[in-house]
């Protein structure tokens, strides 16, 4: 019998409804039960796509065993931590705090008052080696729960809880973080670089694009050389290597190796949303052409295989597909053997592809848990297309073209096999990034479709993902949409709602993301300490209220508001949005102060106040070619602390909501361009080279 996640919207907890173990969802149903039985509370907390989530459900989860323990010992739930963003904050700092990492699946024990006072990651169905196995730990506290025992675990939960509120008290502001935190958090991340891989640190090696999005900017403001190449490299790195899916395209999650070589497989929404981003900005700021084409490559997929037919997009790909054998495996999907190139291409082409993939008879791909060769190799290349035709005695030009026509052959191939589980539900926060990462990259690349795919998007949260009394919402899945939001779900949209006025110049996303932000500030601003609280103060009550300022694998609600305050601020001229931003900075530079790699994005906006933001008033009729002539100098060019607003002739909206573009209009009907900051203007230019050169004159100074 289906146990009570079958009648939920996740697709993570539906995965768990045949278990034998009688899951809860997180809910007041749960925790009476646990208060009325008087049990503790086994809270895992994983996602749909989590390799190892499958494994340990496999192996545990699924055991009677292990069932009967929990069943009989424990109030289990479940949790969603895409659909919970905020019980996963609390708990994953529980782990670290106790055991100095964190990671999926998540396994905590709470009293039934859901303090906690035991943190895990995968746990194994039996010990083995120092870790702790299920058969041992649910009878052995089961057993203390029962005891006189109890209150020594008690202690431990009120100590735990004590010291993630006290967390919360102590993030208090101080002094306005200044430049040297800039060159600080460069200065160690070029410490932690790999010169000859790119990206930072050893295996696992993680993407984190907002790294390269901050050194553009540090770039940007200084010059340094440095901070350039350590972008430069690893985007290549990683263009080249397994974790770029070389054949369908789009991005694994993050690399179990320092070459970038063997991947985690599964593919999410926002790590797409953040690399097109990287490659986007880096093409603006080289004019380098791969950048662009990586660029497109991932929107490729992401517009080919995470689209939802209503307009938003879906979650994410699965690591685990089932093999030839009919068993699920991870990466299975996406390796080949050489039979299986030789199978689908002709001699010459096969000899080719496996060659510049760096393909072996034994295998490249290890199984990330026995380490065994598999007979699969992982499509990578180790030098540049350029040195690899170079060494072929072809141009590149015509290596690209063999290599593509590989490609396609083999995606069709691919087809042919099972895919990996598609997690389809649709985030408010992962759709707000992709359709930042789709403007962008359609004005920065010209491109209609990118264009039209972010406005149908922009549509389909406005128009879906609110309540009836208009207040936003976090997650859509077949026709209901529901789960209040959290800050991440009003940062990130009101994020995509800025780049889609750069893009389309439509007052009505400008009003929308002024509409959010005022909302999140009503709701989310911690007026005492500065910044905003992971959750509505109407939300629910949990053991703390979160508040988070780093970031992880996206950057935080935080960071990406600080930049929202502060572009909002240059859109509209309301000084009111620059006063909270300069609130938020001061709380958080307290913390980035501690550990300033943790804290990128959050640098990028503090990059924004440091440099001089100015506004740029475009005005013309919408769409004429005079007026497109200054808009491409802008979208070509690197500017990362510069709003663009477009004025059209006589009465517009736009002067509405930006009071100060009222007098900035065409010079004798002319397409005119305003340079302003410092609270003063340039002279307006009709010239696009003219606009070119005040621009960087500006960038210069």
């Amino acid at each position: 019998m289906p146990n009570r996640l079958a009648d939920e919207q996740s697709p993570y907890l539906r995965q768990h409804k045949d278990n034998p173990v009688d899951w809860h969802p997180w809910g007041e149903k749960a925790f009476s039960k646990a208060h009325d039985e008087d049990k503790p509370i086994f809270l895992s907390i994983g996602y749909s796509t989590c390799h190892w989530c499958h494994v340990m459900e496999r192996e545990s989860f699924e055991d009677d065993d292990v069932a009967t323990l929990l069943n009989d010992g424990f109030v289990p739930i479940k949790v969603d931590r895409e659909e919970r963003p905020d019980v996963d904050s609390i708990y994953m700092d529980v782990c670290q705090m106790m055991r100095g990492q964190g990671g999926w699946p998540l396994t905590v024990l709470l009293t039934p008052d859901r303090k906690p006072f035991f943190a895990a990651t995968y746990l194994p169905k039996e010990g083995r080696f120092q870790q702790t196995g299920l058969m041992d730990l649910l009878p052995r506290v089961k057993q203390l729960w029962n005891s006189d025992d109890r209150a020594k675990l008690l202690d431990d939960a009120e100590q735990v809880t004590d010291r993630l509120q006290r967390i919360g008290e102590d993030q208090t502001g101080g002094d306005a973080p200044g430049p040297s935190l800039l060159d600080e958090a460069a200065r160690q991340l070029a410490q932690q670089f790999d010169r000859t891989h790119g990206g930072f640190g050893s295996a696992p090696k993680f993407p984190a694009p907002h790294n390269l999005l901050f050194l553009l900017r540090h770039w940007h403001r200084t010059g340094e050389q440095r901070a350039l190449d350590m972008v430069t490299t690893t985007l290549d790195r990683m263009r080249w290597g397994g974790l770029f899916d070389q054949v369908g395209y789009g991005v694994h999650r993050y690399s179990t190796d320092q070459r970038w070589k063997l991947p985690h497989f599964e593919k999410m929404l926002y790590d797409q949303a953040m690399h097109v981003l990287a490659y986007t900005e880096a093409y603006q700021a080289t004019g380098t052409d791969r950048y662009e084409r990586t660029a497109r490559e991932v929107l490729t997929y992401v517009l080919r295989d995470l689209r939802a037919p209503n307009g938003g997009f879906f979650s994410a790909e699965d690591a685990d597909s089932l093999n030839e054998e009919g068993e699920m495996e991870e990466g299975a999907f996406y390796v080949w053997s050489i039979e299986d190139i030789r199978e689908h291409l002709e001699p010459a082409l096969a000899d080719l592809v496996i060659e510049v993939y760096n393909m072996a008879p034994e295998g490249n791909y290890q199984e990330e848990r026995s380490g065994e060769r598999t007979g699969k190799n992982v499509l990578h290349r180790e030098q540049s297309l350029a040195a690899a035709a170079e060494q072929r005695g072809m141009d590149e030009e015509t290596l690209r073209d063999r290599l593509d026509d590989a490609r396609e052959t083999l995606l069709d191939a691919r087809e042919d096999r099972p895919r990996p589980g598609l997690d389809d539900k649709v985030l408010t926060d992962w759709n707000g990034l992709m359709v930042a990462a789709l403007a962008k990259a359609a004005r920065v690349f010209d491109e209609d479709a990118f264009e039209t795919a972010a406005v149908q998007t922009g549509h389909f949260v406005l128009d879906t993902m609110h309540d009836t009394e208009g207040r936003l919402l976090h997650r859509y899945r077949e026709g209901d949409a529901g789960i209040q939001a959290t800050l991440d779900d009003y940062a990130f949209l009101t994020w995509g709602l800025l780049e889609l006025y750069e893009t389309t110049f439509d007052t009505e996303w400008l009003r929308a993301a002024i509409g959010h932000m005022e909302t999140a500030l009503e709701r989310f601003w911690d007026s005492e300490g500065g910044g905003f609280y992971l959750t509505p103060d109407d939300g629910e009550a949990l053991i703390v209220r979160p508040k988070e300022a780093n970031d992880g694998a996206l950057p935080s609600g935080n960071s990406v508001q600080l930049m929202n305050l502060l572009r909002l601020a240059r859109f509209t001229g309301r000084t009111e949005f620059e006063e909270r931003a300069a609130a938020l900075s001061r709380w958080a530079g307290a913390n980035a102060r501690r550990r300033p790699t943790g804290f990128t994005a959050l640098l990028s906006g503090l990059h924004w106040a440091l440099g001089r933001p100015r506004e740029v008033v475009v005005a013309g009729e919408g769409g004429a070619a005079d007026t497109d002539a200054l808009l491409r100098v802008l979208h070509n060019c690197y500017t990362p602390t510069t709003v663009t607003l477009h004025r059209p002739p006589g009465s517009a909206d736009i002067t509405g909501l930006a009071p100060f573009v009222e007098p900035q209009t065409p010079i004798d009907g002319e397409a005119a361009a305003y340079v302003c900051q410092d609270f003063q203007c340039e002279a307006p230019v009709t010239d696009p080279e003219a606009l070119r050169a005040q621009l960087q004159a500006r960038d210069d100074n």
